[in-house]
């Protein structure tokens, strides 16, 4: 189900954040996708145009 979402939205797209949310506070940099009930954060190079995705966990557990 994650790669298929990663595969559709953000593979060969120009600007990844139109799909996805930054995070502020300690998480300031980081992205939020999200994918059913799961959440993916990741961190955007764009020079390279590179997602590394640094978690992918359910809702409910993301961001303890």
């Amino acid at each position: 189900m994650i790669f298929a979402w990663l595969s559709k939205n953000l593979e060969g797209c120009e600007n990844p954040r139109i799909h996805g949310k930054g995070l502020v506070a300690d998480k300031k940099g980081i992205w939020r996708y999200r994918v059913g009930d799961y959440r993916l954060l990741a961190h955007i190079f764009d020079d390279r145009l590179i997602i590394l995705v640094v978690d992918a966990s359910h809702r409910k557990d993301i961001y303890k």
